[in-house]
């Protein structure tokens, strides 16, 4: 059963604005996890993108999402990374979630600070898929599978850390989330995000697949007894299954109200349809939703041919 201790983030709720998130030192979650976001705020990632540093001095560390090439930031990461003597670069493994430009590009330039170094950090994670963005190409040395265990203990066998891969397509077809056994914490990646919904840009995006992904972290969570989630962008989120519960309703919520536009015009099309669905959202908000907008579309439009609509 995991240890459920507590998060230590003390700023927990509403997010600051970018300019008030701490970015240059880590912020200590639990003894075992580390946040150092990325100086990288923006429209699509509000603060920055949170790296994540599981492990210990003794055990060493794995990184997770080490963010855009940003030298300082992969910098500040890799000093994070401590020995038990307080030297940096004691990494084990690098993971990206996905391949997309804000979470993958950091990481071979972080493997090249451990190289020189001495340290051997493989980079793990699952390769871009053909339908993926120019620029979100990722290769990693090696691929993760669904259910595998990445395990850093001590020598003594005491102390384990062990994260599992959660393979979770939806946002990005490469897309992986992580489960930290022990604690009974998910590292949600870009699918579950505190203060923004996830974007889903086909072809990359699938609607379907990420609903099914939500069902799954919902019976992982349920299953390993997760309190809380820890996302790439913004605050850990308490409630986990609540998270994961209000996220799943809010997009079948929002599917419904497009199906009803497509039914009420059907001679129209998604520039049409994207007002009158999301006349609840600030249209400068728009071109960004129209990319949902056309996952749900292709969602709703399978459902229909497979006689699975309502």
């Amino acid at each position: 059963m995991p240890r459920h201790s507590q998060i230590l983030d003390s700023a927990a709720g509403p997010l600051p604005a970018p300019t008030d998130w701490q970015t240059l030192e880590p912020v200590a979650l639990l003894r075992n996890v580390l946040r150092l976001t990325a100086p990288n705020p923006g429209f699509m990632t509000g603060p920055g993108t949170n790296s994540y540093l599981v492990g210990d001095a003794h055990t060493g560390f794995i990184a997770i999402d080490p963010g855009p090439a940003d030298a300082d930031h992969v910098a500040r990461l890799w000093a994070a990374a401590t020995h038990p003597g307080g030297s940096g670069g004691n990494l084990r493994l690098i993971v990206c979630t996905h391949s997309h430009a804000d979470h993958s590009p950091g990481a071979a330039p972080l493997q090249a600070l451990c190289a020189h170094a001495g340290v051997q950090a493989p980079i793990v994670g699952l390769a871009s898929a053909p339908t993926a963005r120019a620029n979100s190409q990722f290769v990693p040395d090696a691929a993760l599978a669904h259910g595998q265990r990445l395990v850093l203990s001590r020598l003594s066998g005491q102390d384990s850390h062990t994260l599992q891969a959660i393979h979770t397509p939806g946002h990005a077809a490469n897309h992986v989330c992580l489960l930290l056994e022990e604690d009974g914490l998910l590292f949600s990646g870009d699918h579950i995000l505190n203060g923004s919904t996830t974007v889903i840009d086909p072809p990359d995006g699938h609607m379907g697949h990420y609903l099914d992904s939500l069902d799954l972290l919902h019976q992982t969570c349920t299953a390993h007894g997760v309190q809380f989630i820890l996302p790439a962008h913004g605050h850990a989120m308490p409630d986990a299954l609540g998270a994961i519960a209000h996220l799943k309703a809010h997009r079948l919520t929002r599917e419904a109200k497009i199906a009803a536009v497509m039914q009420a015009n059907p001679n129209g099309d998604p520039d049409q349809w994207l007002p009158l669905a999301y006349d609840d959202v600030n249209p400068r908000l728009w071109p960004v939703a129209k990319r949902s907008l056309l996952a749900h579309v292709e969602h709703i439009q399978w459902l229909q041919s497979s006689g699975r609509a309502a």
